[in-house]
């Protein structure tokens, strides 16, 4: 039976899209594959947030899957070459499709899946994002597993003696639930789409004011490394560009809406020129200029 398994599962490696995956190694316990700034498509297949592994001695610590079964199969695979450990856990940031949908190989593994209260039966859908982007060759034996622990507050994780602090943020950031995965330990925190460095961030289901006062407390944190969701930056600096451009565009639009300004100049007055040569700035910031406004105006009612 085992043998079967294995086969099986080389089958489905040789048939799907070779991500070409390559760990890059951020600390002595940390690696983590970034993926590219990109929008899903056919081209990456989805392989556009990051997802890191820790090794905490005897096993491994997944934070974020990853969008396809293929992608979390060959990411182990590229780990074990590396060092050949178990995986204890699976750590979800939060509900978006392109960090958890690889826990559908993981849970074959029998691996434990935990993720913040903003996972629920409602979080699964007819057809995923990817699956309508993406090609049918990556998405082979992909489905839904969201993660059967759920962390409301916080809880802590003892693996070999290393304490892990899963943290619900409990306000609304960048999305409803965003989920911290901190270990003293290691003065690593991963924080997932809470920090993008590498292209402007949707604010499409999150909160400017809930979004950096929580970014605020991160950077307060003794820590090392601050790992986001999108981007390569890993050190402190990481959180940089995401707080100061979200920090700018709520200042900007308010003192816009205080002045009674109508959306429509508000979406072409709010420019900011700093962030023309960023990443997504062509496809997404008007639309977060459109979403900002629309937030504080109800928000001052």
């Amino acid at each position: 039976m085992k043998l079967l398994l294995i086969l099986t599962l080389l089958i489905n490696y040789l048939t799907a899209f070779d991500y070409e995956l390559e760990p890059k190694k951020i600390s002595a316990t940390t690696h983590c594959f970034f993926g590219y700034s990109e929008v899903m498509d056919e081209h990456n297949n989805g392989n556009m947030s990051n997802s890191c592994f820790v090794n905490m001695g005897t096993n491994y610590i997944v934070i974020d899957s990853g969008p396809t079964y293929s992608y979390a199969f060959q990411a182990y695979e590229k780990m074990k070459m590396i060092k050949n450990l178990p995986i204890s856990y699976v750590i979800n940031t939060h509900v978006h499709d392109d960090h958890w949908l690889g826990n559908s190989y993981y849970s074959e593994l029998g691996v434990q899946i935990v993720g913040s209260n903003g996972f629920s039966s409602e979080t699964r859908v007819a057809i995923t994002r990817m699956q309508q982007r993406i090609s049918p060759e990556a998405f082979l034996k992909t489905t839904q597993v969201i993660p059967l622990i759920l962390v409301e507050n916080e809880k802590l994780l003892d693996v070999n003696g290393t304490t892990i602090h899963l943290i619900n943020v409990n306000k609304k950031a960048h999305t409803s639930a965003d989920l911290l995965v901190y270990i003293p330990k290691d003065k690593t925190i991963f924080v997932g789409d809470l920090v993008f460095n590498d292209r402007l961030p949707s604010i499409r289901d999150g909160d400017l004011k809930g979004w950096t006062d929580t970014l605020e407390v991160i950077k307060s944190m003794d820590v090392t490394f601050i790992i986001g969701g999108h981007g390569k930056i890993v050190d402190r600096t990481s959180v940089d560009m995401t707080y100061n451009y979200i920090k700018t565009l709520q200042e900007e639009v308010s003192t816009l809406l205080e002045d009674g300004e109508d959306i429509s100049d508000v979406v072409n007055t709010v420019v900011m020129e700093k962030y023309k040569d960023t990443n997504f700035y062509d496809s997404m910031h008007r639309q977060n200029v459109e979403i900002a406004y629309r937030m504080l105006e109800w928000g001052n009612e």
